[in-house]
């Protein structure tokens, strides 16, 4: 799942980053309410963090203007204001929730994982299944043939990933893109190393293969074997 922040504090921005990558998360994170707009606009958020307090449009203006525009993205305000008027005109702009600085990042990730529960857009689902393989979303779960597999958070996100576009081979400095928030140009140990821990997780001990590789391009997941891949 992927996240937008707008956050015009450097370090808040950066911590709040690192712990929704670590918890699983893609992320996107902007410092202005400008960019943010541009970001929330041209891509497919499943959440928006934002703050009230940005220079140039405010965390208001930026939800209105989504709003206007039909874009639903599911949205906590993240924010120094604590008055009942400031929440109260957040959740009639359209806003899920409001937490107030400091937070608890336990607390933040509950919230937002309570939002995302929702589905209130229709389109989501709470779980993915694929053969006998099958991720719960909201209580991160993945289980096969019934069994329960022990993953990391990266992990975790990698395997969504794979399931949420089953039969597309995905390169693998896609993958580090989309897992790691990172680019790479020649180096991409570290998803073949994820990648074959995760394999060894999801088809040992099964006859169907469900992870394979295509050579020269990168990693499908599919339960429709193909002898072209290994």
């Amino acid at each position: 799942m992927k996240i937008l922040i707008v956050e015009d504090e450097r370090k808040t921005g950066e911590y709040l980053k690192q712990g929704l990558n670590e918890a699983g998360f893609s992320i996107d994170l902007a410092d202005n309410g400008d960019d943010g707009l541009y970001l929330a606009e041209n891509n497919h958020y499943d959440l928006a963090i934002l703050d009230v307090m940005l220079p140039g449009m405010n965390g208001w203006q930026l939800l209105s203007s989504l709003r206007k525009r039909g874009i639903n993205t599911p949205t906590l305000f993240l924010t120094a204001r604590d008055q009942v008027e400031d929440r109260v005109k957040g959740l009639e702009l359209g806003a899920d929730d409001y937490l107030i600085k400091p937070f608890s990042f336990a607390e933040l990730l509950a919230r937002a994982r309570t939002i995302l529960r929702r589905d209130r857009r229709g389109g989501e689902t709470s779980a993915i299944r694929i053969a006998d393989l099958e991720l719960d979303l909201l209580r991160r779960v993945a289980r096969r043939g019934g069994k329960r597999i022990e993953l990391t958070a990266k992990e975790f996100g990698l395997l969504e990933l794979l399931m949420r576009r089953e039969g597309e081979t995905l390169p693998k400095t896609l993958i580090a893109s989309l897992v790691w928030d990172i680019n790479f140009n020649s180096d991409v140990n570290i998803v073949e190393v994820a990648m074959r821990r995760l394999r060894a997780k999801i088809d040992d001990g099964f006859n169907q293969k469900l992870i394979k590789t295509v050579r020269g391009m990168g990693y499908v997941l599919e339960a429709t074997p193909d002898d072209k891949t290994a």
